[in-house]
């Protein structure tokens, strides 16, 4: 593959609020090998005149579920793997189109589907999976209706396990959980911290997983040299699970002034995920969300944003994630929008680029433009720092997007 020289851009490097102009960036090898104020002198290589238009680090989008295929749990456990993995691919392509080179899978991707990605059987971001979420028996995890009283959701291979999630209960069932995902490969683990909207049995405000199990399953994370995300809504469960050592809370939906200054001392992350929030409550009951469901999103709709003020005037590092489940998938840059009403669009893109990065664990490889960077990259036509809006719909702005060297698109000479 011919060297790439991106010449004459506009430079968001991810992290600074001032970028320079007429800037060279030259990639090689599937990494960014030089950026320059000055032309790069270089024979026979491919070259793209960006004419003063932005080039960006590639979008991460650091809470998806590739495998979700709707948003009734009960209709993505029917499917079937085949449906589900094809559901994963078109969500991934499209995830790609729109400018995210790289995504999260926080519950239910696999080995199959990262190897699938790597060995390019599958047109799609870059993939980090934490396995299948733990959760404890009526936990968030625990799909079982209230009239359903079998219990085969852990690994017993004799029955037929939940897709998304493990069921473990007591601390040498939860150590056992986490050896065993990250045995499969996980970037990281998992646990239902707090009742959930998807769930049909726990209210939200319920927390779950005592401490001991909590400790437990964090320090058998860190001995791999990773981390703990939760899936946390009330701010009960969030101050246990930063107590606790979790490195990461998913949602993070009714935390208060008082709860976000507890995690930014911490230095903890958060990811919130505003447009299944949104879409839920507008389009719940014509996608077939259960009943229970509908009530819970009603709740913790109204006080979404809120959360979002107390987060930002705390100084809590927070990332960017959407959660999209089923057909939703296509509302995925609808999060940069509703964003906006509290960030400004400087917060929002380091959000999506360099905080992402680091919540990943992958600073100065991902989210940023430096030599020795991956290169995955996107040329905006526009300037996003002053408009946001450029981001919000669906790549249509996007006249060039690379993932690691690749051009997936590019409408550029």
């Amino acid at each position: 593959m011919l060297p790439i020289l991106f010449r004459n851009a506009r430079l968001f490097d991810g992290t600074t609020a001032e970028y320079p102009e007429r800037m060279h960036v030259l990639v090689e090898g599937g990494l960014i090998r030089e950026v320059s104020e000055k032309p790069i002198r270089i024979n026979n290589c491919q070259v793209i005149d960006v004419a003063g238009r932005t080039i960006m680090p590639g979008l991460i989008d650091a809470h998806i579920h590739a495998y979700f295929c709707d948003v009734d749990w009960h209709k993505v456990d029917a499917a079937g793997e085949a449906y589900r993995a094809a559901h994963a691919v078109r969500m991934l392509n499209f995830a790609l189109n729109c400018g995210f080179t790289t995504v999260r899978d926080i519950g239910g991707g696999d080995y199959g589907l990262w190897r699938a990605i790597t060995d390019g059987l599958i047109r799609a971001p870059r993939f980090l999976y934490a396995g299948k979420m733990i959760s404890m028996t009526g936990g968030h995890g625990d799909t079982r209706l209230m009239n359903e009283s079998h219990h085969h959701q852990g690994y017993c291979s004799c029955g037929s396990a939940n897709a998304l999630n493990v069921v473990a209960d007591g601390v040498d069932e939860c150590v056992k959980a986490v050896r065993e995902e990250l045995r499969r490969g996980a970037h990281c683990v998992k646990i239902m911290a707090s009742g959930g909207v998807a769930s049909p049995t726990d209210p939200i405000w319920m927390n779950q997983y005592r401490e001991d199990e909590i400790r437990a399953i964090v320090n058998e994370a860190k001995e791999r040299q990773t981390y703990t995300s939760a899936h946390c809504h009330p701010t009960s469960a969030i101050q246990r699970c930063i107590q606790c050592g979790v490195r990461v809370i998913e949602h993070g939906t009714l935390i208060d002034r008082a709860t976000a200054e507890l995690v930014a001392d911490s230095g903890a992350f958060v990811v919130p995920t505003l447009v299944i929030i949104h879409v839920l409550a507008e389009q719940g009951r014509e996608l077939g969300l259960p009943v229970q469901s509908q009530e819970k999103v009603v709740w913790i709709f109204r006080e979404a944003l809120q959360g979002l003020e107390a987060m930002q005037s705390a100084g809590v590092k927070i990332g960017f994630g959407t959660d999209l489940l089923g057909e939703t998938y296509v509302q995925q840059c609808r999060e940069f929008r509703i964003r906006k009403e509290v960030f400004s669009p400087l917060e929002i893109l380091r959000q999506a680029t360099s905080i992402n990065a680091e919540l990943l664990q992958q600073e100065g490889r991902l989210g940023c433009i430096a030599p020795g960077a991956f290169a995955d990259l996107l040329v905006v036509d526009g300037d996003p720092l002053k408009d946001i809006e450029l981001l919000a719909e669906s790549g249509r702005h996007l006249k060039v997007i690379m993932r690691a060297g690749e051009l997936i698109r590019s409408d550029l000479s």
